[in-house]
């Protein structure tokens, strides 16, 4: 069974709902860690709550972006890590890393990219008075949400849309979409794993 490291900075609610679909046999793989770069953020309380170890790693104790991953990464080798899933992380990923899961880092990004890319990406898609928006999941590279795009869902925007009513409906189809897409994904069934799905 692949073993799955999350990487996370707030309430971990992606965190969780991969999780519960691993241990629910939905999702066949095993979430091994959780490393969180920012203490006392809600997810480490799902870890806990779930018997997931965690990670809980500030940069700020690194002297460099370098150190401070190489610190994970000889955490996610000696728990022979395959696959490193960002849920909420928000951090850019650097070399160390990326050179060592090539093609094995996956993030969940709250719009349809490359529109709306970065931090806030609901608040953006309120303020440009799109009448759509959505979930993408992608591959990670060194940019700013820029990696190849792997599943995709629509998501409406409705009259009178508020952030907290918006991010209701794109979190309720991004915690069904990504155990299925890793699933997939897991399965080498990538060319399959293509969402055509709206919410209104």
């Amino acid at each position: 069974m692949k073993k799955i490291a999350v990487l996370a900075s707030g309430s971990g609610s992606n965190f969780q709902a991969l999780a519960v679909a691993a241990q629910s046999g939905i999702l066949k793989a095993e979430i091994s860690l959780l490393v969180c770069d920012k203490p006392g953020a809600f997810a480490v309380d799902r870890a806990e709550m779930l018997g997931i170890p965690a990670l809980v790693i500030s940069p700020k104790g690194y002297p460099s972006k370098a150190a401070y991953e190489e610190e994970i990464l000889q955490k996610l080798i000696s728990l022979d890590i395959d696959m490193i899933v960002l849920a909420g992380y928000m951090r850019l990923i650097g070399p160390t890393l990326l050179n060592s899961y090539e093609g094995k880092i996956i993030n969940i990004h709250p719009s349809l990219l490359p529109a709306f890319p970065g931090k806030d990406a609901i608040g953006q898609a309120l303020a440009a008075g799109v009448d759509t928006t959505g979930v993408t999941i992608h591959y990670v590279d060194e940019g700013m949400d820029t990696g190849p795009i792997i599943a995709s869902a629509a998501v409406r925007v409705a009259a009178g849309e508020t952030r907290e009513s918006l991010q209701k409906k794109i979190q309720r189809i991004e915690h069904s979409l990504y155990p299925e897409v890793l699933e997939e994904l897991l399965n080498g069934k990538e060319e399959a794993v293509k969402w055509e799905k709206s919410v209104h």
